[in-house]
């Protein structure tokens, strides 16, 4: 908090709002920086020595810290500003982007736009802020208060969360999709998937998938996590060791069954040159059935992105859109199976049969949860041709 009140209202503030818990100015502790706990705004200057212009390495002059050492040393602790003055505010805001940190900032003044322009969020007050400070500012909160803020940031996360839950979705069935087209081409002669059925996976891993994936409110502990730089990678390497690992056992269990019927169902391939009839159909319908069956079941893997996140059932009754994609999905299928015939290229199944389906599919939850005993480390290295966010000067600095 940085304030113009003087330190012990600043202090008795900062208590009310939960910034710090205990112990004020004077308070005494074990740690030589816990003395930067509670400042105030001629301290901040006198530790810190202000500002001074470098010129960097693409020749550009900066603003940086005096000294930045001691720079670190306070902003470790520091929790509340008190006596300080616009440029104080200023100071703090270019000295943490410098460091490396994502700085929101709000403000109502006119004094205080040089800090809303510099950091990487400004936030000014709609009712009560002035025309310089909105327009200095990224985001305008219309009601004046401070929980939109939070708010704000809840969903803005939960909806970059959302974008990785339906890559990480949407990588895996398009990747074990087109292996099985591409090796029932080369060995069989046909895809074991047809248009129509290809179709129908498109449906669920484009529309249906974005529906339920990007739909699920934030998390209550979303808040407890630090930013996402600006350089993070869209796939990070807990999701590409989630993809891989879930298509490869997808790939080998769908290749087991492409190449295995004769021993798993005693029936023989269907020539490509052969028509289609219920009884030689009856193959590629549990190649097809049991993969929808896996995107299901991988769908529940997907909520989960974030390292350490086993449990994929937490709080999955908050949200009643994606349980009843999974209704539809699980309900079309079975429509299509018992009852698309010649124009789906399906033979009807019995109980018994979709159920084998159905646990073959529900094998991904516990291989899902197997992938994340493997260390990340493996899996660092990997990473998309992602251009750099071109940054304007006043942004980078």
């Amino acid at each position: 908090m940085v304030t113009g009140d003087n330190l012990e209202t600043a202090v008795a503030i900062a208590k009310e709002a939960g910034i710090i818990s205990s112990g004020g100015p004077g308070a005494k502790n074990k740690s030589n920086s816990s003395r930067y706990r509670c400042m105030t705004g001629p301290d901040f200057r006198r530790e810190v020595g202000g500002l001074r212009e470098e010129v960097g390495a693409d020749g550009r002059k900066k603003e940086v810290i005096v000294n930045p050492i001691q720079f670190r040393e306070i902003v470790k602790e520091l929790r509340v500003l008190a006596r300080s003055t616009p440029h104080d505010k200023y100071v703090l805001t270019v000295g943490l982007k410098n460091e490396g940190n994502v700085v929101a900032v709000t403000g109502d003044g006119t004094n205080d736009a040089a800090a809303l322009r510099h950091a990487n969020i400004g936030f000014a007050m709609g009712k009560a802020g002035t025309e310089v400070a909105k327009e200095a500012a990224s985001i305008i909160l219309l009601d004046d208060n401070f929980g939109s803020l939070v708010t704000s940031i809840k969903w803005g996360r939960n909806v970059y969360d959302s974008i990785r839950k339906f890559l990480q979705f949407q990588l895996t069935a398009n990747l074990v999709a087109i292996f099985m087209a591409l090796l029932g081409g080369v060995f069989l002669g046909d895809s074991p998937l047809n248009s129509i059925q290809m179709l129908w996976v498109n449906l669920i891993m484009d529309t249906f998938a974005a529906m339920a994936l990007a739909t699920e409110p934030p998390k209550e502990d979303i808040l407890r996590g630090k930013p996402y730089p600006k350089n993070d990678r869209i796939i990070t390497p807990s999701m590409w060791r989630n993809i891989l690992g879930q298509s490869a056992f997808q790939v080998t269990v769908l290749s087991v069954l492409l190449f295995g019927s004769g021993w798993l169902f005693g029936i023989q391939f269907r020539r490509p040159d052969e028509p289609w009839t219920a009884d030689n159909g009856f193959h590629y319908t549990m190649i097809f059935n049991t993969f929808i069956f896996m995107q299901v079941f991988n769908e529940i893997n997907c909520r989960k992105v974030h390292e350490g996140e086993f449990n994929v059932f937490a709080d999955f009754f908050n949200n009643s859109l994606f349980l009843g994609i999974l209704g539809i999905t699980v309900a079309v299928q079975i429509l299509l199976v018992q009852h698309g015939g010649h124009a789906v290229r399906c033979t009807p199944l019995t109980l018994s049969q979709h159920l084998l389906c159905v646990g073959i599919g529900a094998l991904s939850l516990v291989f899902g949860y197997l992938v994340k005993l493997i260390p990340l480390r493996y899996f660092s290295s990997l990473r998309l041709n992602e251009e750099p966010l071109q940054l304007t000067p006043e942004e980078q600095y």
